[in-house]
């Protein structure tokens, strides 16, 4: 019961920020919102349909997908995300008139912060408001591709659509604001804590290894490899850790060899121990799969 409260309190929420974004910043600089959202206001620009109902319209052949490739619960929790969402574009529309922000970059970055915290909501409890959420959604369960991506992607569609009816500068400055939201959803979604991937060669690389064991907290793997110069082997440790816990372990290696030989870089994804849990996928969701993969 409780954790049902909170699939619905923060999906709810996630839906009243995006609302607000769009009214409150998208539609008063004539800009679009991303996804089925998007084309919901194009439709409104054009000929004057209610956002919510077009989206709720769209949505209908997206929630087929849903039930056919995504667990059956899925589309039922997603039809209150959409109708909260669509609800959210037509009761919010009283602050198109106030257009708090008059300056247009302005008004673009705060609105795409806003429906990217708004989407986030969504995407941390697994939640969807429809549209390219639920294409989104289905990528990332099938071949492990940010929610948020497959969305952008169709946004570019969107903007090169919006240019050739509105003009250029209104789609370059929509396109900049499903950037920002893009950006702020995958980094609330995923956390600030973010993942580094270390690789360090060493002549000292045992020692290395335990001080970080120790003092860090984190696993070590040593790789053996081979200088392409000298042919002389060589020890490498390969260490995943958190962003916080970078500094520490650049101090252990510059401690021990100052001369050591470091590669840092960003990882998108850590399953394991200490880290994500693996997920198990069930016999049906390989055969949804097989399905997906047809069409």
């Amino acid at each position: 019961m409780r954790k049902h409260l909170i699939y619905n309190l923060m999906t709810a929420i996630g839906c009243i920020l995006m609302g607000i974004a769009v009214n409150a910043f998208y539609i008063p600089h004539q800009l679009l919102s991303g996804g089925i959202g998007g084309i919901a206001v194009m439709l409104y620009y054009l000929f004057g349909f209610p956002m919510g109902l077009m989206t709720i319209l769209i949505n209908i052949p997206l929630f087929y997908l849903a039930y056919r490739y995504m667990d059956r619960s899925y589309p039922l929790k997603a039809v209150f995300g959409m109708l909260a969402y669509s609800f959210s574009l037509d009761f919010f529309s009283f602050l198109v008139p106030m257009a708090p922000i008059h300056d247009t970059l302005f008004s673009c970055i705060v609105g795409g912060t806003l429906n990217g915290i708004g989407a986030a909501f969504l995407y941390r409890v697994g939640s969807s408001s429809g549209g390219t959420d639920i294409i989104g959604a289905i990528f990332n369960k099938y071949y492990s591709i940010a929610i948020s991506t497959p969305g952008f992607i169709i946004n570019i569609l969107l903007m090169s659509i919006a240019a050739f009816l509105f003009g250029l500068e209104p789609a370059l400055y929509t396109l900049l604001a499903s950037f920002i939201a893009f950006k702020v959803a995958n980094t609330f979604t995923d956390g600030f804590d973010y993942k580094k991937n270390i690789i360090i060669i060493s002549n000292q690389a045992p020692a290395i290894a335990q001080e970080i064991i120790k003092i860090v907290g984190r696993g070590v793997t040593f790789l053996h490899g081979e200088g392409a110069f000298t042919h002389q082997p060589r020890e490498v440790l390969l260490v995943v850790a958190k962003l916080t816990q970078l500094a520490q372990i650049k101090g252990i290696v510059s401690n021990i060899d100052p001369t050591a030989f470091m590669i840092i870089h960003d990882v998108t994804d850590v399953m394991g121990k200490g880290f994500t849990n693996i997920p198990a996928l069930k016999k049906k969701n390989e055969n949804s799969k097989n399905n997906f993969k047809k069409i």
